[in-house]
């Protein structure tokens, strides 16, 4: 007897997850405000607005299974808590809770602040140095204390087909990376990231928190630099960190060992297969 998941958003990632829960059975529906036009592929779309209350009077009974991974639609502290803190909130309340028996948050390592190159992983305090990132962990909290079998998935930095920006701001010269002290970049491919989340769903007894990374930490001039050469493209000029994140080496040893094998351990070899395709 497959679950019945909810998918609260349904972007490119959700999209990939919806996929991988369908092949094994599950019954999936999938909540945006503007759904797409529809389509064979089995999922049950439903037109909500996770900010809105009132929108979420028709959702399905007996969902067993959440996945909490919507985007807001703009880049501002009030549109992040709206929709990572109070949408969860009025969605919990909406499905009520008699039938949930696990439900994920997607939230971001950036929740982490600056660790000048260290290692972090689940045990490391948080200390998010932006509006988003404390949002996210605000979120975490809510789902703690009010979800059944809680699971948070604090993904690092997406990249996957559709996510090819980084390629064209280098080939068109406009990306800078810090030489003289390095500034670590942490990465996961979009099949990964999808990956693990449904690895995650269906483990017997999951603990609370994961870090969703591959297994290879870069210092960001080596990746650019690495990623230049696949695309014909100059290296990139010295320059600033990016602002606002931190640098850290992001473990995925929880991850691992929990079962969990990422297809793609190293981006350079995930870029070079997306070029190749």
């Amino acid at each position: 007897m497959g679950e019945r998941v909810l998918l609260a958003g349904c972007g490119d990632l959700g999209l990939r997850v919806a996929q991988r829960l369908r092949a094994r059975g599950d019954e999936v529906w999938a909540l945006r405000r503007h759904p797409p036009a529809p389509v064979d592929d089995g999922i049950h779309w439903l037109r909500a607005d996770l900010t809105q209350p009132h929108s979420l009077h028709a959702l399905p009974a007996g969902i067993t299974q959440l996945v909490y991974l919507p985007t807001p639609d703009r880049r501002d502290p009030a549109a992040y808590r709206a929709t990572f803190v109070d949408g969860l909130g009025h969605l919990l309340d909406a499905l009520g809770g008699t039938s949930l028996r696990r439900a994920l948050l997607v939230s971001s390592s950036a929740v982490y602040g600056e660790h000048a190159g260290d290692w972090v992983d689940e045990d490391t305090p948080p200390a998010p140095p932006g509006f988003n990132g404390a949002a996210l962990l605000e979120a975490e909290q809510l789902l703690a204390a009010r979800a059944a079998c809680p699971i948070v998935l604090r993904l690092a930095g997406l990249y996957g087909p559709g996510r090819m920006q980084l390629l064209d701001r280098l080939r068109a010269g406009q990306v800078v990376a810090p030489r003289r002290v390095p500034h670590w970049a942490n990465r996961i491919h979009s099949d990964d990231a999808a990956g693990a989340i449904v690895h995650l769903l269906q483990l017997a007894d999951p603990l609370p928190l994961y870090l969703g990374v591959d297994s290879t930490p870069l210092p960001q001039d080596v990746l650019y630099d690495h990623l230049a050469r696949l695309i014909g493209a100059a290296p990139p000029a010295d320059g600033p960190a990016p602002a606002g994140i931190g640098s850290k080496r992001l473990s995925n040893a929880r991850l691992q060992a929990s079962g969990f094998v990422p297809r793609w351990p190293d981006s350079r070899d995930g870029y070079a297969a997306l070029l190749d395709a």
